[in-house]
């Protein structure tokens, strides 16, 4: 399982220091949470710190996945793709010409990929699963950090793994975001995630990234 830090509770003064930090640690996957105050009630970056933070991630042959967590994301995507994203995920609550878009983003050169709210039922996904990379399970409302899991994604999480398993899509990334930690990532895991997205159980002041990327391979290495 590959465990994609999100820089969103990460010290914005020293953001380049901590995310090299996590490539040293062993860290590929980063994750950028993109907010517009509309679709959800928090503002965070745009494509200006994707295009910094893309020199380091080059260097250690990371990925760059920005969820674009906004209304009309088509109008952004050549921006976030031309910073150095090789994922972009939209959510399907805000897109209503899905199919388009992330057709938009494969001709960028990027990965699409489309992501669930809690409340938003798996079938709003199901028709467009072929067109993916990546497929989101939001396991919080999302808009903030340092959020607790809701448990009843568990059940979507597994129930997406069985749905893209039965159809031959083992090659799109089964991603949940949202309260994720050494007390659920093995949860996750055993349900058919590939790709954990870690926020404030990463980026935090009580450990370092390299203690971080420990305590959560110790997790998925217990015994279940």
């Amino acid at each position: 399982m590959l465990i994609a830090p999100s820089i969103l509770t990460a010290d914005f003064t020293r953001l380049g220091a901590e995310v090299e930090a996590a490539f040293e640690a062993g860290i590929r996957w980063l994750h950028l949470d993109v907010m517009d105050g509309r679709f959800v009630p928090n503002i965070s970056f745009g494509p200006l710190v994707v295009r910094a933070l893309r020199p380091l991630a080059e260097r250690f042959g990371a990925v760059l996945d920005a969820h674009l967590m906004m209304v009309e994301p088509e109008r952004y995507l050549e921006e976030f793709v031309a910073a150095g994203c090789q994922y972009v995920t939209v959510h399907v609550e805000v897109s209503p010409h899905l199919h388009r878009t992330l057709q938009a983003i494969r001709a960028l050169g990027a990965r699409p990929g489309a992501a669930l709210n809690p409340a938003t039922p798996l079938s709003a996904l199901e028709e467009i699963l072929p067109e993916l990379d990546l497929a989101l399970v939001m396991s919080v409302n999302p808009g903030f950090g340092g959020q607790t899991f809701i448990p009843s994604c568990l059940d979507k999480v597994a129930r997406l793994r069985r749905l893209l398993d039965a159809r031959g899509l083992d090659r799109v990334a089964l991603q949940v975001d949202g309260g994720v930690n050494p007390a659920t990532i093995g949860s996750l895991r055993d349900a058919g995630a590939t790709v954990a997205v870690v926020g404030s159980a990463f980026f935090t002041p009580q450990r370092s990234p390299a203690a971080s990327v420990a305590a959560l391979q110790a997790a998925l290495s217990a015994p279940r």
